[in-house]
């Protein structure tokens, strides 16, 4: 774009702003802290010369649009800090069965692939006896509610329009096989059952469900889910991270991705490993 050009979209995109914040040319000279007249050349000459920086800066604070766009460096009058926190969601991630803004990102991605890395075995797979276990130290004699409250969620999830593809560390599994780790006191009856139940879910649900196994000696990941190409969400603890722009879901995707690539256990060899781990946990 010549100067020219550049000028002539300068003046037409300050008075849309003007227009869209019902500024007068007083006013906004108020804000800008010049003569009206300065703002009136701005918006009638056709000429190359462009306002100085400082004059462009202060029209863009005072109408609430970014310099890049005035100037027509960008086709998104937002300032980069307006975007940033219209792209980023910074919420709380209660200790729930189902967490209400997390169901509503499955319910908006249906159709779409859903990739995800849980902090511990995701709930979507859990037995009824599984998640009582898991969840009755946090929430007491309301644990079963709860769970019955919840399970029409966690159905909906299963038999969603989306394919699922879930990335885990090796020793999530082994820790569930020998009720070891985060598993510690597991009983024996829960864990088979649960274990069995990994191995039906397979048979009724692949291939929508795929479960890799990734070894985090070699490869590491925070715990994220990527809703298809609309939302990529982070887990921090009792937050999480939301991003919207498509930047940051194509990275996270990309960073999901490379973790079933180098899987040391594929969708196709999740039963005979679980199968493996079971008989080894039995002693057989």
């Amino acid at each position: 774009m010549d100067k020219r050009d550049r000028a002539h979209l300068f003046k037409i995109r300050l008075s849309e702003a003007m227009a869209v914040k019902s500024a007068t040319q007083s006013g906004l000279a108020r804000d800008v802290g010049v003569d009206r007249s300065t703002i009136s050349q701005l918006l009638t000459r056709d000429t190359a010369r462009m306002p100085n920086a400082q004059v462009v800066a202060e029209c863009a604070t005072a109408l609430g649009v970014s310099g890049d766009w005035l100037l027509g460096l960008s086709d998104k009058p937002e300032r980069a800090a307006d975007l940033l926190a219209a792209s980023m969601q910074v919420s709380q991630a209660p200790r729930a069965l189902i967490d209400e803004q997390i169901f509503e990102w499955h319910q908006e991605a249906a159709g779409y692939k859903i990739r995800h890395v849980p902090a511990a075995l995701p709930d979507m797979l859990k037995t009824r006896a599984m998640l009582q276990w898991e969840y009755e130290p946090h929430l007491g004699r309301t644990a079963k509610q709860a769970i019955g409250a919840s399970r029409d969620r966690l159905d909906w999830i299963q038999q969603s329009l989306s394919d699922y593809e879930i990335a885990m560390p090796l020793y999530e599994i082994e820790s569930l096989s020998t009720s070891t780790g985060y598993y510690r006191g597991l009983p024996r009856d829960v864990r088979d059952e649960q274990m069995q139940y990994l191995t039906q879910l397979h048979a009724e649900l692949y291939p929508s469900l795929r479960v890799f196994l990734f070894d985090a000696r070699r490869l590491w990941s925070a715990p994220l889910t990527v809703f298809g190409p609309l939302v990529a969400v982070l887990y921090v603890g009792q937050h999480y991270m939301a991003f919207r722009d498509r930047e940051r879901v194509r990275v996270l995707t990309e960073q999901f991705d490379g973790l079933v690539r180098e899987a040391y256990v594929s969708e196709r060899d999740w039963p005979a490993h679980l199968q493996a781990l079971s008989a080894f946990s039995s002693g057989g």
